[in-house]
């Protein structure tokens, strides 16, 4: 909204200083402080709130150091990290941009999964919350939404360059005539032609049939980063912290993928308009460090799954939106190795009851504990240190997905 009002102020009245909202560098870094400021002003009043109406984490007996006392903690923090991405990026991005719709909606929508979710705990007193199916459903659901406006969109485009007389075409090199083309193009990490279109998957049978393909994709990256974060969000700080460092190296990547020149110099895909998620990224990244400030140990709020299924939903689609979706098993390997660790788990529990017995499988369990986090957990680590540890590998993975810019 403050874009257009500047731009008109500059445009009509030559304002001074106005025309410094035209840069996405200068409205990136507002867009983060005013999500830090909102989160840790209006967080401790969000959390007087909720102990007010006595909405309170009910936390499961499971043989955890310090779990008990957990009990009655707020929870439905997401809403603070919802407010403190949306209000930003109303404010600073062009709202006009089609990236910036399809990651409001994707916010709200999977938010209002999480809260429906909390909700059923919290006041329904059901610790089982909203079903399993009726999650996948609105996972599903905004998975198809997102598939279908990023491959029908007209202003969902990537930039190719024409070079001389040859009419060779490539992605690349901003000095010759280019033109905007509607592609299902993506990036593939640690090779040199990097570029994977979808329409080779079924382009030999029916090319007409790319979409369905496709939004089964999205629909699939969606419900899994989403329900890895939900899954991370076990201990203090782990989910906001790790959705903290990804929500940073996605901005950078927006950042170099929307500008021409950068993504010449590094020889990447350029995405004409991306550059506004840099925006979305830098508010998200702010809303996340702010909820940090009350989420780290001992937390005093938890997000819930308002704030975890949103927070992996939104990863998924800034991944899309960028087509780094194939670089989410590097950039969220925290997300990847927690949702394993529970698969491997169940996994090899029936393995071993059909193979031993059931007391033999409880017995020989895999890990002490699933998720990842627990089984440290349950081998005497303090949470603290688990969460450290764990953000430590969280930024050496984003320092490899940055590295696959030029590691080809």
């Amino acid at each position: 909204m403050l874009y257009y009002f500047f731009e008109y102020l500059e445009q009509h009245f030559d304002f001074f200083g106005a025309g410094v909202f035209q840069y996405i560098s200068f409205r990136a870094s507002m867009a983060m402080v005013f999500s830090l400021l909102i989160s840790l002003i209006y967080g401790k009043k969000l959390i007087n709130f909720l102990r007010k109406k006595q909405v309170g984490e009910s936390v499961r007996e499971l043989g955890l150091a310090g779990q008990v006392e957990k009990t009655g903690t707020p929870t439905m923090g997401g809403i603070m990290i919802l407010i403190s991405i949306i209000i930003p990026t109303l404010l600073f991005a062009r709202l006009s941009s089609v990236y910036i719709i399809i990651l409001l909606i994707a916010t709200v929508w999977m938010a209002i999964v999480g809260f429906i979710d909390d909700y059923i705990k919290v006041f329904k007193k059901n610790k089982e919350g909203l079903h399993g199916k009726f999650k996948i459903i609105g996972q599903i659901g905004i998975g198809i939404v997102v598939g279908l406006i990023l491959y029908f969109n007209k202003f969902v485009v990537v930039r190719e360059y024409v070079h001389g007389d040859s009419g060779f075409v490539s992605l690349t090199r901003v000095s010759s005539f280019y033109h905007d083309v509607k592609s299902m193009i993506t990036s593939i990490p640690f090779l040199k032609d990097n570029e994977f279109d979808y329409n080779l998957i079924l382009g030999w049978l029916n090319p007409d049939y790319t979409w369905a393909v496709y939004v089964l994709v999205v629909v699939f990256i969606i419900t899994a980063v989403s329900n890895g974060a939900n899954i991370t969000d076990g201990i203090d700080g782990l989910a906001a912290g790790t959705s903290a460092i990804i929500g940073l190296t996605l901005m950078i990547l927006a950042y170099l993928s929307g500008n021409a020149i950068f993504a010449d110099y590094l020889n990447i895909m350029y995405i004409p308009n991306s550059g506004e998620l840099v925006i979305y990224c830098a508010a998200f990244t702010g809303a996340c460090i702010g909820f940090l400030w009350y989420n780290s140990y001992p937390a005093q709020i938890f997000m819930g799954d308002t704030g975890s299924l949103m927070l992996g939903g939104c990863i998924a689609t800034m991944a899309l939106c960028l087509r780094k979706e194939l670089l989410i098993p590097v950039l969220c390997g925290i997300f990847l190795i927690e949702n394993l660790s529970v698969m491997l788990q169940v996994s090899y529990f029936k393995y071993q009851k059909k193979k031993h017995g059931i007391e033999y499988a409880r017995a020989n369990r895999l890990f002490r504990m699933s998720p990842l986090h627990h089984h440290y957990q349950k081998g005497g680590f303090h949470e603290s240190k688990i969460v450290i540890r764990f953000l430590i590998l969280g930024v050496l993975l984003s320092i490899v997905t940055l590295a696959t810019l030029k590691l080809r």
